[in-house]
């Protein structure tokens, strides 16, 4: 148990590596606004995580593939992908306090970023497709204890990639200025326009 609870934490580690949407929206919050800023952009997403492990043990994870649910992931995506962008353009205007008081920015405001950011087909298909086989296959032993400690290991390996991400910005904020954390936000907001454009495509693309 041991062995598979440590390779599946180094499997959640290793592909939470991997740069997208989300890792972008929660380097720019931890650098604007702290480490609790960015990390609860990730628990939004993790939440998501969390959902659909619950949905493949108890087999409802072909749902999620129906055409009309992802035209309607699609749609969410492509909206709040939008805002977010819109969101961190206003933020680049805004400059950044380094007292060390606490941030004006909500936290809630900013696990919601991080949950919406993750319902899309791009991220269900991911999960799907690399670790649905494996959960799946871990229900074997009918007992469900292998499934426990493999959706353990994926989640507490995501969970470390975004605290030690977290931490990482976090105390390297205060070498940066105004100037460059500006920078940051611009270049933030046109990926994340970026990926909204995209999502946007892919929910047109279903009426076509």
């Amino acid at each position: 148990m041991i062995t598979a609870f440590l390779t599946y934490f180094l499997l959640g580690l290793a592909l939470s590596l991997t740069p997208g949407a989300m890792t972008v929206q929660m380097v720019q919050q931890a650098l604007r606004n702290g480490f609790l800023s960015g990390w609860f952009v990730g628990l939004g997403g993790m939440t998501i995580d969390f959902t659909l492990i619950v949905l493949i043990y108890f087999g409802f994870s072909q749902f999620l593939t129906y055409p009309l649910v992802e035209t309607v992931m699609w749609f969410v995506g492509f909206v709040f992908l939008l805002i977010i962008g819109i969101d961190s353009l206003k933020e680049s205007k805004t400059p950044v306090d380094f007292s060390g008081t606490a941030p004006k920015k909500s936290m809630a405001k900013a696990y919601a970023s991080g949950f919406f950011m993750a319902i899309s087909p791009a991220n269900i298909v991911f999960w799907i497709g690399i670790f649905g086989p494996l959960l799946i296959s871990s229900l074997s032993d009918g007992a469900g204890t292998h499934f426990v400690v493999v959706a353990a290991g994926i989640l507490l390996g995501i969970l470390v990639h975004d605290i030690g991400l977290m931490s990482v910005i976090h105390y390297t904020r205060r070498f940066l200025n105004q100037k460059i954390l500006k920078g940051v936000s611009i270049l933030a907001a046109f990926i994340l326009f970026g990926f909204s454009l995209y999502f946007g495509y892919e929910f047109m693309s279903q009426f076509l």
